[in-house]
């Protein structure tokens, strides 16, 4: 080393030659080592979706080197350290040879890598792929919610034509009952010291009252019955009910009571409600047959639009909700769109007619209200009813109800309209039978006829659907009209849009529902006589 000389004095020692080659060797190492610390971090994070990794891990070391010889330069240019400076060139030319060659055996494989245009047409046909799929998406959501929405339409319609046709089934068959109950009363009073005779009537009379029965829940199921809505405390209703079903569904069964302590009226018939509940609740007692809770439930909801446009039926607003929850069997998820028709049931033959259900449904819908089932089998099933709140002020008198008649009946002339036969000879035998005068005709031409000639009329008892275009409203309009101070019954198999509106029998009307008792219709005919 003692032959050699600085560096410095190639450059003659002159300050300017050596300060400016010490500043730009010290920027060129300045750089380098910037660069090798960026390429070995660049590879230290993303190392694991990096490719030629090695690669760029060496050419940093390849750049971290060449900043050492830049400083070696200003080193040397005091001290001469060839020799150090001569080994850390040869390290940098076998890197750099390695370099070369890795960088020869890539070449291939870099020259077929995407560009930055070929990069940005794959990523424009991915975005066009993926707005394809979404709009795909979107047309099967929209195609599952128009075969859901047309799924629930077709039950809709299905529903209100098993609804027709029952309640015209129900409105013959009352017909039919009317006329077996009351000429059974009479043969029971013709029979009633002879016990064997007896007993058959009694058969007769509770076979009767059985199809009166059925008929019931076949007019609630197509909602043709005359309610009486009225503000009801729901809380109270419940509260009634469950005392009442405690011994009814028997000690394996627990109830519960979950009553929201501000719980709203509802604007519904109350005894209907009752009946309903009665319903949910032996459904219940029937799937827990190894015992269970049964679980009563208020609760004050919001049906927003949203769950209106997923329930076509419902009308948003403001309801009383009702729950009945069991933990027995539960129903399978293929029959829960089957469990609201008439006659359909889960039980087991003789176990029960399939008409508790039905009956709820129609009480729900003529009520304006809203109705939906839930279910799971092994873990029992829930049953929600959605009825309107009141919109305010206090308990109301069902319509038509009267203090009763105080007086006794003189030889007061009922005019009875009738189109069946066989009810209409029934009841003129019945009122005559009760000391009354009685005129009958077959429809309300007949009947305007006799009101517009000279006999005496006190009472116009006629059914409410009557063949020729003129119902029986229409014929107590014109006859009241004709006759001012006509005093009018009706009678009905089941409750008509010319009497009911809005699933409420109208103010000041009087109904005598088909079947009836001859003491009914006699109680009724007082009340009339008496309005």
């Amino acid at each position: 080393m003692s032959m050699l000389t600085a560096h410095g004095a190639c450059l003659l020692w002159k300050p300017e030659l050596v300060w400016l080659n010490v500043i730009s060797d010290a920027m060129l190492a300045g750089a380098f080592f910037a660069t090798a610390f960026v390429l070995a971090f660049f590879v230290w994070r993303r190392h694991r979706e990096l490719m030629f990794r090695g690669v760029f891990f060496a050419f940093a070391i390849f750049v971290a080197v060449c900043g050492v010889t830049r400083l070696l330069s200003i080193y040397t240019m005091w001290v001469p350290a060839y020799e150090i400076e001569a080994l850390t060139k040869a390290f940098l030319a076998l890197i750099s040879v390695a370099i070369a060659a890795a960088l020869l055996l890539l070449l291939p494989r870099i020259l077929v890598l995407p560009t930055r245009i070929q990069l940005a047409g794959a990523y424009a046909a991915l975005e066009e792929e993926v707005r394809q799929r979404r709009e795909a998406e979107a047309m099967v959501r929209r195609f599952e919610e128009k075969e859901a929405t047309e799924s629930k339409v077709r039950q809709a319609q299905k529903m209100e034509a098993i609804g027709q046709l029952t309640g015209g089934v129900a409105h013959d068959f009352n017909n039919i009952l009317t006329v077996i109950t009351g000429t059974i009363e009479i043969l029971s009073d013709a029979v009633k010291d002879r016990p064997h005779l007896a007993q058959i009537t009694n058969l007769i009379s509770g076979a009767a009252a059985r199809g009166a029965e059925l008929t019931k829940h076949l007019l609630a199921f197509s909602r043709r019955q005359p309610l009486q809505p009225r503000n009801t405390d729901v809380n109270a209703l419940v509260i009634e009910a469950a005392s009442l079903l405690r011994p009814t569904l028997g000690e394996h069964i627990e109830i519960e009571s979950m009553l929201a302590h501000d719980s709203a009226p509802a604007l519904i018939d109350p005894s209907q409600l009752s009946t309903a509940i009665l319903n949910l609740a032996l459904n219940a007692r029937d799937a827990m047959s190894n015992g269970g809770k049964l679980t009563l439930e208020t609760k004050n909801v919001v049906l927003d639009e949203n769950y209106a446009r997923l329930n076509s039926e419902v009308r948003p607003g403001n309801y009383v909700m009702i729950a009945v929850s069991d933990t027995g069997d539960g129903i399978p998820s293929g029959l829960l769109e089957k469990v609201f028709e008439p006659f359909f049931t889960t039980k087991e033959a003789g176990k029960g007619s399939g008409l508790g259900l039905s009956m709820v449904y129609g009480f729900v819908k003529q009520s304006n209200g809203h109705i939906k089932i839930y279910s799971e089998e092994g873990h029992g099933t829930t049953v929600k009813l959605y009825l309107p709140q009141a919109t305010g002020g206090g308990p109301e008198a069902p319509a038509g109800e009267t203090g009763g008649y105080a007086g006794e009946h003189g030889d007061e002339a009922i005019l009875i309209v009738e189109d069946d036969p066989l009810v209409r000879e029934y009841v003129v035998a019945q009122i005559t039978r009760f000391g009354f005068h009685a005129l009958a005709a077959g429809n309300a031409a007949e009947a305007l006829a006799i009101i517009d000639g000279p006999e005496r009329i006190d009472l116009l008892f006629t059914d409410v659907m009557l063949p020729g275009g003129m119902n029986g409203r229409q014929l107590a309009t014109e006859g009241v009209k004709r006759r001012p101070g006509l005093k009018v019954l009706y009678t009905s198999g089941y409750a008509e849009n010319a009497l009911v509106h809005h699933g409420r029998l109208d103010a000041g009307v009087l109904l005598l529902p088909k079947p009836y008792l001859s003491a009914d219709l006699a109680r009724m005919l007082l009340t009339a006589l008496a309005s």
